[in-house]
C-alpha cells in the first residue's frame, strides 16, 4: 500500500507580516489568502525493517535514518524528521518517503509549511489519527516555528491545510479561518487579471522575518505604523473583493506594498522595484512580493488588456510569467494500491 497527500500552494494578497509574533499576540493580525493550483507532495510506502528512507525530489536527495531512537536535527530534510518525531509515535515500522513540490523553498508561495501539512497528511492517514483541520495547522506551526526554530508567521500551515479563499484572523488565544464567499464572476475576472511573475531567484525568508521582528520589538515607528496600515488595508481588499470592487481591489493591492517595504529593508531589492516599475509603466494596477520578501515570485493586477504587455516588459527584464488558477481544496490524502 502507498498513501499519497498533496496540499496546494497559497498566494497571500494581504497581511502578511501581522501573523508574526509578538505583533499577533499584541494586535491581533488577519491575512488574505488563496490557495492555488500549485502544490506540495507526499508519499508514504511501508518497509519491512525499521529504516526511514527519504528521497526529495527538489533537493536531489536520497537519505537513510533509523527509528531506534529519536531523529536529530542536523540540518538535513529537519521538516521531515520533524514530522516523524511528533506523530509517528512508538511504531519502528520503516518508511519510505518521496516528497516534491511545484515551487522551490524561498519561493514565496509558502512551499516549506505547506510541505509540513502534506508531511502530516500522510502520517494522520497511516496511524487514523483523529486531527481536525486546526489541529493539523496548529502541529505543523509548531513543528516549523516552536521546534525546529524557523523564525515565520502562522498563514501558510493554514492556508495549505484548509484551502480556498480565506480571510483569517490570528490573535494571542485562537486562529480563526472565515471562508469568503465571493460571486464567481468575481473570481474569474480575478484570476483572469492577476498575472504571476517569477523573479528568478529565492530567498531565505527567515532572515528577512528576524529583522521585521527586531524592528517591531525596537518599536520602530515607522514599522508599527506599517503594520497597522496593512492589517487595516487587508480588511478593506476582503470587503472590495466580497463587493465585487476589482478596481478598488488593486489600488489597495498598491497601497499594501508600499507599505510591506517599510516593515524590513530586506523585503524589497532594486531588481524588484525595478520590475514593479515597469509592470506599473505597462498597466499594472498594483502588486507585490508574496512571502516575506527579496525573491521569489511577485504577483500584479492588470488593467483590462494590459497584461499580456506586462508579462512581456517583464520577461525582457529576466523574469517568467507562471500560469496558475484559484484551488478549493485544501490537504487532501488517498491510498494505491502497490
Amino acid at each position: 500500500m502507498i498513501i499519497r497527500s498533496k496540499a496546494p500552494l497559497r498566494i497571500s494578497f494581504c497581511g502578511g507580516g501581522t501573523d508574526i509574533s509578538p505583533y499577533m499576540e499584541e494586535h491581533g493580525g488577519v491575512v488574505l489568502s488563496a490557495t492555488i493550483d500549485k502544490c506540495a507532495y507526499g508519499s508514504l510506502r511501508l518497509r519491512d525493517d525499521s529504516l526511514v528512507q527519504v528521497h526529495s525530489l527538489d533537493y536531489d536527495l536520497i537519505a537513510n535514518y533509523h527509528l531506534d531512537a529519536k531523529l536529530e536535527y542536523d540540518g538535513e530534510l529537519d521538516l521531515v524528521k520533524a514530522v516523524i518525531n511528533n506523530l509517528n509515535g512508538l511504531s519502528k515500522t520503516g518508511l519510505d518517503f518521496f516528497i516534491h513540490s511545484d515551487a522551490p523553498p524561498g519561493s514565496g508561495l509558502g512551499s516549506s509549511s505547506t510541505m509540513v501539512v502534506a508531511l502530516i497528511g500522510l502520517l494522520r492517514h497511516w496511524h487514523h489519527l483523529p486531527l481536525t483541520n486546526y489541529e493539523i495547522a496548529r502541529i505543523a506551526y509548531k513543528i516549523e516555528r516552536e521546534e525546529l526554530g524557523i523564525a515565520g508567521g502562522m498563514q501558510d500551515q493554514y492556508a495549505a491545510t484548509f484551502g480556498g479563499f480565506n480571510f483569517i484572523e490570528f490573535g494571542a488565544n485562537a486562529v480563526v479561518v472565515n471562508p469568503l464567499r465571493i460571486e464567481r464572476a468575481t473570481l474569474n475576472e480575478l484570476e483572469y487579471s492577476l498575472l504571476l511573475v517569477y523573479t528568478g531567484r529565492t530567498r531565505l525568508s527567515s532572515n528577512i522575518i528576524k529583522s521585521q521582528v527586531l524592528s517591531y520589538e525596537s518599536r520602530e515607528l515607522s514599522v508599527l505604523e506599517a503594520m497597522d496600515e496593512i492589517k487595516h488595508i487587508t480588511v478593506e481588499m476582503k470587503n472590495a473583493l466580497l463587493q465585487s470592487h476589482l478596481q478598488d481591489f488593486g489600488s489597495l493591492l498598491h497601497q499594501a506594498w508600499i507599505n510591506k517595504k517599510k516593515m524590513a529593508k530586506q523585503i524589497t531589492t532594486p531588481e524588484i522595484d525595478a520590475l514593479y516599475a515597469a509592470a506599473r509603466q505597462h498597466g499594472a494596477l498594483g502588486g507585490k512580493i508574496l512571502g516575506a520578501g527579496g525573491g521569489g515570485y511577485l504577483l500584479l493586477m492588470c488593467e483590462f488588456g494590459t497584461k499580456h504587455l506586462v508579462a512581456a516588459a517583464l520577461e525582457g527584464l529576466g523574469a517568467e510569467a507562471v500560469d496558475f488558477h484559484f484551488v478549493r481544496h485544501g490537504l487532501q490524502t488517498w491510498e494505491v494500491n502497490s
